[in-house]
């Protein structure tokens, strides 16, 4: 099928949501266990004791230890308010933030960083001049601050007041509470499906059916996705292999011996590697053991990498490449990996 089609249903009896694209999975997600923390729960926590040599303190929640990188100024048994940016690492506190942000599926709200920004990406200046005059009144001067994200473009102007009014009455609820006081978690992060909600504004279906998932074969989808090897055409391929310290990325050419052999295999991996890294849940630090090919081709593996991962909706950083031949990178852990979610 043409189009985008959004899938919700269950996983080994979890909540879970899947993105197809013209007919293949292009996203996947999957509620984390009871145990963890969601990126995006606000909690009233309390600081413990600094991390020395880290720059940084770890505050205690109802939920667990919770790592906030700034140290300076902040005495012990003080208490934040503070909202989990990514998932911990195995075995590690859960970093956090004391900036917190309310997101939604057509705006952002920023408590202490007040003022109407619209989204660069509605260029249409007719359409940015009606979103001002829509959400203006709704201002008031108690620090908060309003991003309309790129999809009200071309959104209801019901759906986005509506919307823009829901997030602020939450800010305002949340943000009011008061910091002293027993540690607390305010507000929950997004399951998948509320992330979905969030995120794939703009699918053309939904499927929301019991035996969705059935129905549309993304089990299969999934248990394709335990395989490290990711075909890329031409018979080259990639292996991606997730170890404790990094995920390796391995790019061979097959039986290409041409001389753009290694070339072309690298710039199909890069290509390919947004979405195999978002289905798979992989964030942190990752390592390409790219093809060999003249260090003068490196500049053009690069473009197509920033081109690819800027169209990711995960933040992923171009570190640069190594003596030995590899591409860094660092992307942020939004995910939990697919083996640990489907435990």
């Amino acid at each position: 099928m043409k189009g985008t089609l959004a899938v919700l249903g269950e996983l080994n009896g979890v909540g879970a949501a899947a993105l197809m694209r013209d007919g293949q999975l292009d996203d996947l997600l999957i509620d984390a266990p009871d145990d963890r923390i969601r990126p995006g729960a606000i909690f009233r926590a309390r600081a413990t004791r600094p991390m020395k040599g880290q720059g940084g303190l770890i505050l205690s929640s109802p939920q667990g230890p919770l790592f906030f990188r700034q140290a300076k100024g902040i005495a012990s048994g003080q208490r934040l308010i503070v909202q989990a940016t990514t998932y911990a690492e195995g075995g590690k506190a859960a970093p956090v933030t004391d900036r917190v942000v309310f997101k939604s599926r057509y705006c952002l709200v920023t408590p202490g960083a007040p003022g109407l920004n619209i989204s660069r990406d509605i260029r249409d200046e007719e359409r940015r001049v009606e979103l001002r005059a829509l959400c203006d009144g709704e201002m008031g001067d108690d620090g908060l601050g309003l991003v309309l994200r790129s999809v009200c473009s071309g959104a209801n102007d019901e759906a986005v007041i509506d919307d823009v009014l829901e997030m602020l009455s939450l800010a305002r609820q949340v943000m009011s509470e008061p910091t002293a006081g027993a540690e607390e978690l305010l507000l929950d992060g997004p399951d998948a499906q509320g992330l979905a909600w969030r995120e794939w504004p703009e699918a053309d279906q939904v499927d929301a059916d019991p035996g969705a998932f059935e129905r549309h074969a993304i089990e299969d989808e999934i248990e394709a996705l335990g395989r490290a090897n990711v075909p890329l055409g031409g018979g080259a391929h990639m292996y991606i292999e997730p170890t404790r310290a990094f995920v390796a990325v391995d790019v061979n050419t097959g039986g290409d011996t041409s001389p753009a052999a290694g070339l072309k295999a690298n710039i199909s991996a890069i290509r390919a590697l947004p979405r195999a890294l978002r289905l798979r849940g992989l964030g942190g630090q990752i390592v390409v053991d790219a093809a060999p090919m003249p260090k003068r081709d490196r500049r053009q593996v690069e473009q197509v990498a920033r081109a690819a991962f800027k169209a990711d909706p995960i933040e992923t950083s171009l570190v640069g490449w190594t003596p030995l031949g590899h591409l860094e990178l660092q992307r942020k852990r939004e995910r939990l990996p697919l083996e640990e979610s489907l435990k």
